[in-house]
């Protein structure tokens, strides 16, 4: 049987992921993409420096995912929480001290070779972060975009815009994230006279 809502991390596990990775600026970028926009790695990986920047080198604080990127096609547009904008300043700067491409069709996110990074490399750090940030148990990158449509959700109770933010193209897809979480039952279970 499936589960009833999808794989999520716990509200103290999103703060020991970015807090273990907070001193390398690229894996914190990332987990905080994917926890501030929900995109997926995909998404995450396909993204250009000119997606996310002026020319000028400030954040934009919308982006459009071009289609060949986006999920089936599907282009939308995503908005960058302003926390992410400080954090992608920083990032702008970090790049430049590498020497990593900085133009409009350059790769947002290096290998240390400078290339684009692979969605296997993203998964195998996330998978190590996990393990320093002390998890108890793993979780799959695509765990991320869970907990930001659900954490949307939580927030503002409003199905149709959990589902904007998700891209979903319909309210049924997004429906899975109005289930509790193990967190919140876990909360709600822990003192039971048993």
């Amino acid at each position: 049987m499936p589960h009833l809502s999808p794989q999520t991390l716990t509200h103290g596990e999103q703060k020991a992921i970015l807090r273990a990775s907070r001193r390398n600026l690229r894996d914190h970028l990332i987990y905080s993409l994917a926890l501030g926009t929900g995109l997926r790695l995909a998404e995450i990986v396909g993204l250009d420096a000119g997606d996310v920047y002026m020319p000028d080198g400030r954040p934009k604080s919308r982006v459009r995912l071009r289609p060949e990127i986006a999920k089936n096609g599907r282009a939308g547009d995503v908005f960058l929480p302003d926390v992410l904008l400080i954090k992608f300043r920083r990032f702008w700067r970090h790049k430049a001290a590498r020497r990593e491409g900085l133009e409009s069709g350059d790769p947002l996110f290096c290998s240390q070779s400078r290339r684009r990074i692979s969605p296997r490399r993203v998964q195998f750090a996330f998978r190590t972060w996990q393990v320093r940030a002390g998890f108890d148990r793993l979780y799959p990158f695509h765990s991320l975009r869970h907990c930001a449509i659900t954490n949307v959700y939580r927030q503002s109770r409003d199905l149709f815009l959990a589902q904007r933010f998700a891209r979903h193209v319909s309210p049924l897809t997004t429906s899975v994230y109005t289930h509790p979480s193990d967190d919140e039952l876990f909360r709600q279970t822990r003192n039971l006279n048993c």
